[in-house]
């Protein structure tokens, strides 16, 4: 899951409700526009995150064993929302913890030291330095924008990516209502990755237009449309 040198990539989180085997469908097309429209070898999304509520372990397995081919075939990691221990028993990735799930350095510990985790730091300095030394390896920051999938109550600012980008070599994320609208100030901080939903899933011509939109809206941020 490379971001850095290479330029900014696309984090596609799931809806956080979903019928796997028609979504299965949506999911390789969004990542075959990915690959389309990437700039050289890698796709334009670096990682799925499997993103799902209220749901038994037997449907999050049910999801994972349809989604993760699917991902994965494509060279894309597939990480879980907070089931760092699923993730590891079904052959995912990695795995993504905020703040109010399991704790970072326990996360670590259950996926072992070769797969990914990322950890959500808000807009929070401190959160972002305590998940490096937890053992993330990609830090998170956001909401930048107002977003449909979750109440934002403390607005992050495109500095802390700059901050970070500068200081860190560990990747950052940015997420948070992002949109091919207003991602340029996120690209030009220093995101390696942008984590996206609405602008996806929610896009009226599907979401393989909605990949193509945003990695457009990247590659004119980046000069190298």
């Amino acid at each position: 899951m490379g971001g850095g040198p290479a330029g900014c990539r696309i984090y596609l989180i799931t809806p956080e409700r979903l019928d796997p085997v028609p979504f299965a469908d949506l999911l390789a097309a969004a990542l075959d526009a990915g690959r389309a429209t990437a700039h050289g070898a890698d796709s334009a999304v670096a990682a799925v995150q499997l993103r799902l509520k209220n749901i038994d372990d037997d449907a999050w397995r049910r999801a994972i064993d349809v989604l993760r081919p699917v991902t994965q075939s494509r060279g894309v990691a597939f990480l879980l929302n907070d089931r760092a221990d699923l993730a590891k028993a079904t052959g995912c990735d990695g795995a993504h913890v905020g703040q109010e799930d399991m704790a970072a350095r326990e996360a670590r510990r259950v996926l072992g030291p070769d797969l990914t985790l990322g950890v959500t730091c808000k807009a929070s300095r401190d959160l972002a330095m305590q998940a490096g030394e937890d053992g993330a390896d990609y830090v998170a920051f956001g909401a930048f924008f107002p977003s449909g999938s979750k109440l934002v109550t403390n607005q992050a600012d495109p500095e802390i990516l700059h901050w970070w980008s500068e200081l860190m070599e560990l990747p950052c994320c940015a997420i948070g209502g992002i949109t091919p609208e207003n991602c340029a100030p996120l690209v030009q901080a220093g995101a390696d990755f942008l984590a996206v939903i609405g602008c996806v899933w929610g896009h009226p011509d599907g979401p393989a237009a909605g990949v193509r939109a945003l990695n457009q809206a990247i590659a004119v941020a980046q000069g190298s449309h």
